[in-house]
């Protein structure tokens, strides 16, 4: 096939079931695009759509002569559940650009594979499987999803390549949409449609234990890795999905898809095979965290051990109970008002996000003075904003930024950020960056636009869950990271959680869960 016509769409969110709900504006100011502004967009030389999305397009460009159908890509910031009429409107609207199209000979879908709609359990699958009833059963259709995806059987029957990331933090999406085009052009080559095979477990494991450069997440993705090249070829792809506890789907679980040439045998044999191993390091996805007190110890020089704040290497703190790349709200002040209130110094503290206080900045102006009142208009009566406590401290304002940033390392680094209008402020001894878009600190870029240095820093905090580990890895080694026990929306407890719609029993919630292949 010279010329092969491929049809290019997708609906990206994570959703926390306990967030707000993802309404229209959480996508129209992050991506909403169609047709001949989403291709140009993918080809920008900064895009500031999905990664991966832009990855295969340039790698398509790349390997030869191609017709691209650009139908529809939205994506969110992590949300709650996705509207209705939201989710439906991206896929009609999609359906429709392709039945105008004509027929294709490919279809690439850019999700991130955890989403959940107020009506639908699974929009991920529901979106894959209309597009199959669209394009009909003999058109390939692969599709790139994010590793915390909770994997469906309807999404597995829809698609024929499911690509998941291999690093937590995020670093291969470039790699993952790469390999998706290059193995949808040997697809079309050859004739042949793949076998994936799909091995579900019920292991719920917390985002914080799927770290894949540490056991057990780690020992899996690597022990994939190598048994795919053993096959010589005949296997396409491997991909462990660590689930998201926070969806609280029927199709949360830790799962194991493996798609082969042809060798259906092989994909389940693979699958069968990875899936009782994970089973066997079940009891390694537990992971302690550090208490607010004891970070306050920490930074303040006063943990066992310490004599002096200055005899301890610097270290950086994950705020883990507000995460925003997890649908938290990103203004919890627990730890903040824990910091200040101990007197600690020299901190850098990002970022908290308050469109109110960031424009009071702004109006303040670099080098004065005022009364910050964080969260002054947040409603802590519901359900999602009962951690967003007000905090006021005095403060002076350092550095403004209009937020219109290039990333520099990490997940987001060469991608375009539209942080709004942006603050650093002093309090006390605590430096806190105050952004307008609701966006987890996993890029140094955060403190860098300020000109803040991060290696002079003592003690750094960051609302984000992971990513922040590849951003901030030249400062912290693992050893200097910490990840603390706050309250919020993305707490990684089980147990402070009314989750509902997970399969049980699952392990570690029913720690006497049974399972065999």
């Amino acid at each position: 096939m010279t010329r092969p016509k491929i049809a290019l769409l997708g609906a990206i969110l994570e959703s926390n079931r306990f967030a707000p709900p993802a309404e229209l504006v959480d996508f129209t100011s992050l991506t909403w695009l169609a047709g001949d502004a989403l291709l140009s967009e993918a080809r920008a030389t900064t895009p500031k759509l999905a990664t991966e999305f832009a990855a295969f397009v340039r790698a398509m460009d790349a390997t030869g002569d191609w017709m691209p159908v650009p139908c529809m890509l939205a994506a969110s910031h992590p949300a709650g559940p996705v509207r209705k009429a939201v989710i439906e409107e991206v896929i009609a609207t999609s359906e429709d650009m392709l039945r105008a199209a004509g027929p294709v000979d490919a279809v690439y879908i850019c999700n991130h594979g955890a989403m959940v709609a107020e009506h639908d359990h699974d929009p991920d699958g529901l979106l894959m499987s209309r597009i199959r009833g669209v394009v009909g059963p003999d058109v390939p259709i692969a599709a790139t999803l994010d590793l915390h995806a909770n994997i469906s059987q309807r999404m597995v029957e829809a698609c024929d390549l499911i690509v998941g990331y291999r690093t937590n933090p995020h670093v291969d999406q470039i790699e993952r949409g790469e390999e998706t085009a290059f193995s949808l052009r040997r697809i079309l080559a050859s004739g042949v449609r793949p076998k994936i095979a799909h091995v579900r477990l019920p292991l719920v494991p917390a985002s914080v234990t799927l770290l894949s450069a540490e056991h057990p997440y780690g020992t899996l993705i690597d022990l994939g890795q190598r048994r795919q090249a053993e096959y010589r070829g005949e296997v396409l792809n491997v991909s462990v999905f660590g689930n998201f506890l926070f969806s609280d789907t029927p199709d949360n679980g830790l799962s194991i898809v493996v798609t082969a040439r042809e060798d259906e045998h092989a994909a389940k044999a693979l699958a069968v095979e990875l899936a009782d191993k994970a089973w066997s390091l079940r009891k390694d996805f537990v992971r302690q965290l550090t208490s607010v007190e004891e970070a306050v110890a920490i930074s303040s020089g006063q943990a066992p051990g310490q004599e002096s704040g200055q005899d301890r290497p610097p270290v950086i703190f994950s705020d883990a109970g507000d995460n925003p790349g997890g649908g938290g709200s990103g203004r919890t002040t627990e730890l903040l008002a824990a910091l200040h209130a101990a007197g600690v110094s020299n901190c850098l503290f990002g970022s908290f996000c308050d469109p109110e206080l960031a424009s009071e900045a702004q109006r303040v102006g670099v080098g004065n003075r005022f009364k910050a009142r964080f969260n002054r208009t947040c409603d802590t009566t519901l359900s999602w904003g009962k951690w967003d406590l007000p905090f006021e401290a005095d403060a002076e304002v350092l550095a403004l930024h209009d937020g219109d940033v290039v990333g520099e390392r990490g997940m987001t680094a060469g991608r375009r950020l539209a942080l709004g209008p942006s603050a650093a402020l002093r309090i006390g001894g605590i430096t806190v960056v105050v952004i307008t878009d609701r966006t987890q600190t996993a890029d140094p870029v955060f403190f860098h636009m300020f000109g803040l240095d991060i290696a002079s820093a003592r003690t750094v905090v960051v609302k984000s869950r992971g990513h922040f580990r590849a951003g901030f890895s030249n400062w912290f080694p693992p050893s200097e990271v910490f990840e603390v026990d706050t309250g919020g929306l993305t707490s990684p407890v089980h147990e402070r959680w009314p989750l509902t719609h997970l399969p049980r029993p699952n392990y570690p919630m029913d720690e006497d869960t049974a399972w065999t292949a």
